[in-house]
């Protein structure tokens, strides 16, 4: 399929419907990273049984997406619920806008990273509420708008933009909880784009052991 990564993903999911199958591979081909990386930080090797999870849910609800444009927040819809599930098997007394996912999964030993900031982020990200994190993760390494965040949470749009502030805010305190030195703390703080990029890095090209630079 020649220039496929111009097509839009609302153009794919018609053709995949249609029974083109090649559309389908390409659309799980573009976000099979991306997914990847939203499970690798919260379950570290449980992480490919997820995305497998995701994906197959994805096959099975394809015709029930009412705007093939919004393809992208539909597959984090998917992968947030496949989360849900996962966590409330660890324990029914999951709640995610009160638990972190350190309360629920070991620190995963999967993510390799090299420099304290980097470190300092994810931890603390794994130490605020769970819709927390995964609106900033959402936000700082897939880009997606809080329309999009919205969408993928079942939430108001609304809803999305306050709770995108109230998760900087709580991230701040936890990295604050986290950090080795002051210097460590500022140096994240100031950059928090910049780190929050080197972290997208990092859990990227874990399958292949590469460590972030």
């Amino acid at each position: 399929m020649p220039g496929t990564t111009d097509i839009p993903d609302g153009e794919l999911l018609e053709r995949w419907r249609r029974g083109d199958s090649a559309a389908g591979e390409l659309l799980f081909d573009r976000y099979y990273r991306c997914i990847d990386r939203f499970f690798l930080n919260k379950v570290g090797a449980a992480s490919a049984d997820l995305v497998q999870e995701t994906f197959a849910a994805c096959v099975e609800g394809r015709d029930r997406i009412s705007d093939p444009a919004l393809f992208r927040s539909y597959v984090f819809g998917i992968a947030y619920k496949v989360y849900f599930r996962y966590l409330r098997k660890k324990s029914s007394r999951v709640e995610p806008e009160v638990t972190c996912v350190s309360e629920v999964v070991p620190t995963p030993r999967t993510v390799v990273v090299r420099r304290g900031e980097q470190r300092l982020l994810l931890e603390a990200l794994r130490d605020i509420p769970i819709n927390f994190q995964v609106t900033l993760e959402l936000h700082y390494w897939e880009q997606l708008s809080t329309r999009e965040i919205a969408d993928a949470l079942g939430s108001p749009p609304a809803t999305a933009r306050s709770r995108l502030q109230r998760a900087r805010d709580a991230l701040s305190a936890a990295m604050a909880r986290h950090a080795r030195s002051g210097q460590e703390l500022h140096s994240t703080l100031t950059t928090l784009d910049d780190w929050a990029a080197r972290c997208r890095e990092a859990l990227t090209p874990h399958r292949t052991g590469e460590p972030s630079r």
